[in-house]
């Protein structure tokens, strides 16, 4: 039974109505209905939730019943119950409150109790009351009770009207002399259970604490690593068998001896787990029992192995002493326990040396408490005693009978409770200095869980970032000069890695500049965290960068410095978006007891097209209704990173979760990049092999840009194969964003292919180039795609390479004679990829929705060609990739466009036919139709 406690959680009685149930109908009826009626008066009266039990016993005047204990009663007929209170509730509530409790008394319900005699059916009859603001507001209820007469046998009610109130756990009358200020009081009831019914509709998320620092605090004394300057006393009870793969960590520990309070622990649970330790406790537990049944101080050298004490069998802590009864061998069990308690911290640990750890696997019984309380007594207090428990019911029992030594709010600060035990295997693992560590991903408790192989394998559309990225790593796994490549590559144009960013943390390689507008992209993210701006079950952050700029650096730095806290991932979009959910998904829930409290899972996805965006975001957000979890965080944060022209107007037309990152830098960038470039300088880094950070310090100046392009062209031969390779990808690099050519197709293309799966490649690509060509290429592999392949170092270099190295050659001739390159296209590692840059270059149009300066009619390559050169050069490189490309509609559709804007219908009429033929009912084609006819 209960008192009130926020109205909504309802306040419960009990009534046995054992009695009363085998009476006859009139007398039952009366009984249940009193009960019910002033139960629910009261409950109405103080506003509060409340339900009443019939069948349970309400007193401990029999000692054949314990209070509360469930008994059930017999039912002849439910239809007996149902209509006692709709009888009742008509005479005993006032006529313009009779309706007011009809809705507010909910009907009786009938829980069936399981009896031990099967011919006899019982039941619990509950009723809840309900008293809701829009109900009862302003109103008091009084009643007048139903009671039967013995002697007339007839149910009369009481004279007098009486209010009820909740006090304690029992429904009592206000008394006289306080009926005035209880009156009063109405409003202000009133308001509580409205205040109560609001807040009970919000959501309540309890935000975990961090356990995971808790753990490593506790655990190692303030320090956040593992060492061998302390000593464990390990005390614990029953490991079941599904936990033992989860307490590895005690293998790492440094223990000095273990008291097993497992009843089968000399043949199973964790004694099976570290046979080691407990056999060679053997020989000494017998010596050790007898010199302290003697009194005699024991050997330190008794404690030179780790002691196994087995604190549930007799023979442990008796010897071949005679069978005792029962009671006698408890009390000699706690007075020799209390002894060897005694000599472990006076003589033979030294004070601050060793940790107590109760380590709570299985339901907790009364002897593990008291060796609790001897070890509290003995080391005065709790300050090197710790408690960790999986289980909060089981910490529960052992924190209510610890408290008779030390108070709750002490044993909650040395107490790790609710943490997986695999989360707390993997967080202590994780502080070892170990150089062989498993990945581990942190889990909402603050703590880490392993993330095995397989398990990553599964998630293959994913590239997860794990806690301790590159942890496992050893110093002097690369030379010096290792580390001076990866560092070069990355300031020469290669998209940063995280070996980059962990050599920078690790002081093995320079800083790396941290622009501004990565501290606005965290502060929007914890924005977003916080709850500070509207989130939605998929929040975005939105980086938009001019090419080069560092968006994408500053996208994984965010990513970095987020990932001992939540999940992070870049997404690989070659996967379709209903893949990469359900791994999303995945990724989310493993190892989490409570994915309620699941962090956000933060999802970098880089450089998308539109149409895959808003599948992926449409999957996501299905998969988060159908779990009908309202949480105050996102399920997913979407930092989407996208290079674009006009990366400020995309900013301003979205401010609140937009950063804009462009070429041009501040006044403190400045001086950082400057400074930057002078260290590396006196490294002896040439400024040739670093130029895209050199470009960034000069802000991709075009002057600059022309002289440095002209400062490398010069003395290249222009009719190499390799300088045709670097027109080639420079015309791409210029008007595809993000496009590469795979290193498949250059050795192809430079007759490097000579290699098979079993030989290594014959030829180095880039000892085969020219020095001018090494110093233009990037090689790179793409995460997400696993494609190693070759960019210009930036799109404004390609675009002066088109310019300088074009001579008589029209842009035109060069496309065309680009898709007529049998080696490129026949080649087929690749080549889907290969093919996609191609048909962009012909048709994919600039729009300002993507974050181009306009919106043009045609690809920008087809509106230079038009404008530099003419409309029949446009027209006869089109025909010629429609021709070689497999015939795509598209091209035919694009051919038609041309055509009618440039006034030669009857062409245009042609190329519409042609695509129409391909596609008779595809919209697009259809209305450029209707535009050559218009």
């Amino acid at each position: 039974e209960s008192g009130v406690t926020d109205l909504i959680i309802p306040c419960h009685e009990y009534k046995s109505l054992a009695t009363a149930a085998e009476l006859n109908k009139e007398q039952l009826q009366s009984k249940f209905a009193s009960e019910v009626i002033r139960f629910a008066s009261a409950c109405m009266n103080i506003r509060t939730n409340g339900t009443i039990h019939f069948g349970v016993m309400d007193s401990v005047e029999d000692k054949g019943w314990k209070h509360g204990q469930i008994v059930g009663i017999k039912v002849k007929k439910r239809e007996d119950y149902v209509d006692a209170l709709d009888l009742y509730i008509e005479k005993c509530f006032c006529d313009n409150l009779q309706e007011t409790a009809r809705k507010c008394i909910h009907p009786p319900v009938f829980v069936e109790v399981i009896s031990k005699d099967p011919q006899e059916q019982r039941f619990v009859v509950e009723v809840d009351i309900e008293p809701t603001y829009t109900l009862v507001k302003k109103s008091c209820f009084e009643v007048c009770l139903p009671k039967y007469n013995e002697s007339s046998h007839k149910v009369i009610l009481t004279k007098e009207p009486a209010l009820y109130q909740r006090v304690g756990a029992k429904s009592e009358p206000v008394q006289r002399n306080k009926l005035t200020a209880f009156i009063q009081a109405v409003p202000d009831r009133d308001a509580q259970r409205e205040k109560a019914e609001l807040s009970s509709t919000q959501v309540h998320t309890e935000i975990p604490q961090d356990l995971g620092r808790k753990l490593s605090i506790l655990l190692n004394d303030g320090k956040s690593y593992m060492d061998d300057s302390l000593r464990y006393i390990l005390v614990t009870n029953r490991c079941e068998q599904d936990n033992l793969n989860y307490i590895n960590f005690l293998m790492h520990l440094n223990i000095f001896c273990v008291f097993d309070f497992d009843e089968h622990s000399n043949v199973s649970g964790l004694c099976s787990k570290y046979k080691e330790y407990h056999e060679a406790s053997s020989y000494f537990l017998q010596d050790f029992f007898n010199e302290i049944k003697t009194d005699t101080p024991p050997s330190q050298k008794l404690f030179d192995q780790t002691s196994w004490i087995f604190c549930n069998g007799r023979s442990d802590f008796l010897g071949d002493e005679k069978p005792c009864d029962e009671n006698t061998w408890i009390r000699t069990k706690k007075k020799y326990l209390k002894k060897v308690i005694t000599c472990i911290c006076e003589e033979i640990l030294p004070q601050r040396s060793f940790i107590v750890l109760f380590l709570l696997l299985s339901p907790v019984q009364k002897p593990l408490v008291d060796t609790f309380q001897e070890f509290y007594t003995e080391m005065n207090g709790m300050e090197y005693i710790i408690c960790i428990a999986e289980s909060r019911e089981n910490y529960g029992r052992w924190a209510n009978l610890a408290q008779a030594s030390c108070s709750i709010e002490t044993l909650e600060q040395r107490s790790v409770v609710g943490m997986k035990l695999s989360h707390i295997d993997a967080t202590v693992q994780a502080m070892l200095p170990s150089t062989a560590q498993p990945r581990h991903l942190p889990v909402s408790t603050g703590g880490v869980c392993i993330l095995p192989s397989r398990e990553e394998e599964k998630l293959y559309s994913l590239e997860i970032l794990c806690a301790d990225q590159c942890d496992d790593i050893k110093p002097n796994h690369w030379t010096e000069k290792q580390i001076q490549e990866i560092e070069q590559n990355f300031y020469r144009g290669r998209k940063i890695i995280w070996e980059n960013l962990w050599l920078a943390d690790k002081r093995l390689c320079g800083d790396i500049i941290e622009r501004e507008a990565c501290k606005d992209a965290s502060k929007l993210l914890d924005g977003i965290l916080r709850g500070t701006v509207l989130n939605y079950p998929v929040a975005k952050l939105k980086i938009f960068h001019h090419p080069g700029s560092g968006g994408s650096t500053i996208a994984r730095q965010v990513l970095w410095k987020s990932r001992k806290h939540f999940r992070c991932a870049v997404i690989k979009t070659l996967y379709p978006p209903s893949t990469v959910c359900n791994h999303v998904l995945a990724l989310r829930d493993y190892e989490e007891r409570e994915i309620t409290h699941c962090f956000p899972v933060l999802l970098l996805i880089e450089d998308y097209d539109d149409e895959y965006f808003e599948e992926l975001q449409t999957v996501l957000l299905e998969a988060a209704a159908t779990r009908k979890m309202n949480t105050p965080r996102p399920y997913f944060i979407l930092i989407c990173c996208r290079r674009c022209n006009d990366p400020e107007s995309l900013c301003k037309a979205s401010p609140l979760d937009t950063v804009a990152v462009t070429h041009k830098l501040t006044e403190s960038e400045k001086s950082l990049f400057n400074t930057k470039l002078e260290k590396l300088k006196q490294k002896d880094v040439k400024p040739e092999f670093i130029l895209t950070f050199v470009l960034m310090c000069e802000e991709f100046n075009a002057t600059y840009v022309s002289d440095l392009v002209a400062h490398t062209l010069h003395g290249i031969d222009l009719h190499s194969r390799d300088t045709c390779l670097m027109r080639y990808v420079a015309l791409l690099n210029c008007y595809v964003p993000n496009s590469y050519v795979s290193l498949s197709h250059c050795e192809a293309f430079l007759g490097l292919g000579a290699y098979t799966e079993r030989t290594s490649r014959v030829y180095d690509f880039k000892h085969r180039l020219s020095e001018q060509a090494r110093m233009i290429f990037i090689e790179l592999r793409e995460s997400t795609s696993y494609i190693s392949s070759v960019r210009i170092i930036h799109c404004l270099v390609a675009k002066e390479i088109l310019h300088q190295l074009s001579g008589n050659e029209s842009q035109s001739q060069l496309a065309m004679n680009l898709i007529q390159e049998k080696t490129l296209f026949e080649n087929r590692f690749g080549r889907e990829e290969f093919i996609k840059f191609i048909k962009h270059l012909f048709i994919r149009r600039d729009k300002r929705s993507r974050g181009d300066n306009t919106d043009t009619l045609f690809s920008p390559f087809i509106e230079h060609v038009c404008e530099a050169e003419d409309c029949e050069k446009a027209i006869a490189v089109l025909k010629a990739a429609y021709e070689l490309l497999g015939k795509d509609p598209f091209f035919a559709q694009q051919l038609a466009r041309l055509n009618y804007i440039n006034e030669k219908f009857e062409d245009a009429k042609h190329w519409a036919e042609v695509a129409k033929g391909h596609l008779p009912d595809d919209s697009f084609i259809l209305d450029t139709e209707g535009q050559v006819y218009r």
